[in-house]
């Protein structure tokens, strides 16, 4: 236990026989259950998995999928478990050992001392991160993060695509588990559903961690416009949800006015473009077009701000940043 409350883990794991060993034997001795969760692996991955059951004393439970149905699915599944179990808080570590034991306290503390209902690591705040994650993957992260701000309201997050995560079990009780995304885009689509609870959000600084012999099936060219899609989608339940159903919030009609003025500011720019190559020119379609999308723009950016406004109180910096924030 940990400071009074029972901790699990969640391991999600495909084809990690090279590791998977080393990230079960090193999760640190205050976590009460480890959940390893094997996504239909072709390795040995199960094998080692059931080894490490036999010859370490605290519980460890192997959940195993017939098939592979995604990192998501699988996590999904080690968080139905830990409700099963009546845990306090669960955390998420991958299999590759690509999250640091020994950072493991600081994302729980925030959540077991009420600070947060939800801890998520952030790899680009550590001073190293630019020599450390490979710069295409580094570019990727950042792009994703800027439009995850957008869609799920929490802007103050940074590296959302990091699974270093810890949540109290109560809100995962009030999320729709069943309708998380499977694959890549889990963590962004946590963060939306959290959101629309009203859920406390902290963003705490780890290490990245690479060149360990871990592999990756991750692809950013595909992987990348499928998440920013879910993003798309999920932007658009948050806003029905959060700010239609359950409360009212007039930043609705500036996204909605900016998504009618933006498409006729666009065609009508096309229209004066392709009217302009045959020589003629229309002053009124030229002022029109500028005037419509410079005003969906100021639609979206105020829609940003009491978005950001409203949000703010579900923010929660931690102690580390509130320092670099002083200095």
């Amino acid at each position: 236990m940990y400071k009074g409350m029972k901790i699990g883990v969640v391991i999600p794991a495909y084809n990690e026989a090279l590791l998977i060993e080393q990230v079960v034997s090193t999760v640190p001795g205050f976590v009460d259950v480890i959940i390893v969760v094997d996504d239909g692996s072709k390795d040995a991955t199960v094998r080692i998995v059931e080894s490490c059951v036999a010859g370490v004393r605290r519980q460890i439970i192997l959940i195993k999928h017939s098939e592979n149905r995604g990192v998501g699915a699988a996590i999904v599944s080690g968080y139905k478990k830990a409700i099963e179990l009546d845990l306090f808080a669960v955390a998420v570590m991958a299999g590759d050992g690509q999250m640091n034991p020994n950072e493991l306290a600081s994302l729980v503390d925030p959540v077991v001392e009420n600070l947060a209902d939800y801890a998520k690591g952030n790899r680009l705040a550590h001073g190293q991160a630019w020599e450390r994650i490979p710069k295409v993957r580094y570019f990727g992260n950042a792009v994703l993060s800027l439009l995850t701000k957008i869609a799920s309201g929490y802007w103050h997050v940074v590296d959302s695509q990091t699974g270093y995560t810890v949540v109290r079990v109560d809100m995962l009780r009030m999320l729709p588990l069943d309708a998380i995304y499977k694959r890549y885009g889990c963590p962004n689509d946590i963060l939306v559903r959290l959101n629309i609870e009203n859920a406390r959000v902290m963003d705490v600084p780890i290490e990245p961690v690479y060149g360990i012999g871990e592999t990756s099936d991750i692809r950013l060219w595909k992987v990348s416009p499928r998440i920013s899609l879910l993003l798309v989608k999920l932007f658009f339940i948050r806003l029905f949800q959060k700010y239609v159903i359950r409360d009212f919030h007039p930043l609705v009609f500036f996204y909605l006015a900016s998504c009618l003025t933006l498409p006729i500011g666009l065609f009508l720019g096309f229209l004066f473009i392709y009217k302009f190559s045959y020589g003629y020119i229309s002053v009124a379609s030229i002022v029109i077009s500028v005037f419509l999308i410079i005003v969906s723009i100021q639609f979206v950016l105020f829609g940003m701000w009491f978005d950001m406004d409203y949000n703010r109180r579900i923010c929660v910096f931690s102690n580390s940043r509130k320092d670099a924030n002083a200095d």
